[in-house]
């Protein structure tokens, strides 16, 4: 199969919907992401998602709509959802509703509830009105890499399994939605994203974030939202963790690269000069840029040969925290503190 390239003008979006109401899968711009894209109602065009990307049939996907109306036709929306989507839609943040009738199985992996957003890219919700669909939508990569941040990262992972990738430019945010389980009276952060525990507690009053957030499931845990139970985000090379004070990390960090060939260090653009010498990657001067850049960087790694890579442990707050479980699931939670 040949994987056309279009751009996400009004040609490309009508051909993407056509594709989509034919059942097939396709390459679709978000500001989070890109995304696997196909009809969410119809489950072998959802079984054609977890096809091209290798994905275990019990990680659930998102569903995205273009906002209210839609979500409750898919959902038996709580006050607490609904209060969030005023807030926050359009944007990167995910809501964790009771599912209705109309959602197949496998969007879900048989849960009982379902996860819905509204992108606020304007192809993704373009494509939305023309196809007139709900899209399910994982990451457009192969399951277990970095996710895509570019069409790029889309071709270099799924060229020849998908017959189009919708070209919208690179991702404003670079990191996936934040989920929220909304089914009670209190939001839950089942995964931290661009919508801040913070931002979330000034709307309700409160936010709780889920312990499994950051660290793996237990044995028998459900996964109760996407890039919780299998490995997620990692590049072919390992990745370690260090965390502590600053001075400690830069020698324990150095002391690794002395002892493996091919290692490198992912830090933020301050810290450039502990390693001076090592081969690095700056995150950028702020979060924002490091959640911006993060999976690309990852992506160049690899490309640049780099046999193990070595970062520094960021806060756990505000968007720290996304970024924090991106890198310890991309680690596979090898952590090491000094």
């Amino acid at each position: 199969m040949e994987t056309r390239r279009l751009p996400a003008d009004q040609a490309g979006i009508i051909k993407a919907a056509q594709a989509l109401k034919a059942g097939q899968v396709v390459g679709v711009p978000t500001e989070t992401v890109y995304g696997l894209g196909a009809d969410a109602l119809n489950p072998r065009a959802v079984a054609a998602i977890f096809e091209a990307k290798g994905r275990p049939a019990d990680n659930p996907l998102i569903v995205h709509v273009l906002g209210k109306a839609q979500a409750q036709a898919l959902a038996a929306l709580t006050p607490l959802a609904i209060s969030l989507m005023d807030a926050f839609w359009p944007g990167p943040l995910t809501l964790v509703a009771p599912r209705l009738p109309v959602v197949p199985d496998i969007v879900t992996a048989g849960l009982p509830t379902v996860a819905l957003r509204a992108p606020s890219h304007p192809a993704m919700r373009a494509l939305l009105l023309e196809s007139g669909l709900a899209i399910a939508a994982p990451s457009a990569n192969r399951s277990g890499a970095p996710s895509p941040t570019a069409p790029e990262h889309v071709l270099a992972d799924l060229s020849g399994l998908i017959p189009l990738v919708l070209d919208g430019g690179p991702c404003e945010v670079g990191l996936e939605s934040t989920v929220v389980d909304a089914t009670g009276a209190l939001p839950l952060v089942l995964r931290p994203g661009a919508v801040t525990p913070e931002m979330i507690a000034a709307v309700a009053g409160d936010c709780l974030v889920a312990p499994s957030a950051m660290r793996p499931l237990k044995e028998g845990e459900a996964a109760l939202s996407p890039g919780l139970r299998h490995r997620h985000y990692a590049p072919k090379a390992p990745l370690t963790l260090v965390k502590g004070p600053p001075d400690r990390v830069a020698a324990h960090i150095r002391r690794l690269c002395a002892q493996e060939e091919g290692a490198c260090v992912l830090v933020l653009e301050e810290r450039l000069p502990a390693y001076q010498g090592l081969s690095t990657f700056s995150l950028g001067q702020d979060l924002g840029q490091a959640a911006h850049r993060l999976f690309a960087l990852l992506r160049q790694a690899d490309e640049a040969g780099c046999k193990r890579i070595l970062a520094e442990a960021l806060p756990e707050e505000g968007l720290g925290l996304a970024l924090m479980n991106r890198l310890a699931r991309a680690a596979d939670f090898d952590i090491q503190s000094v």
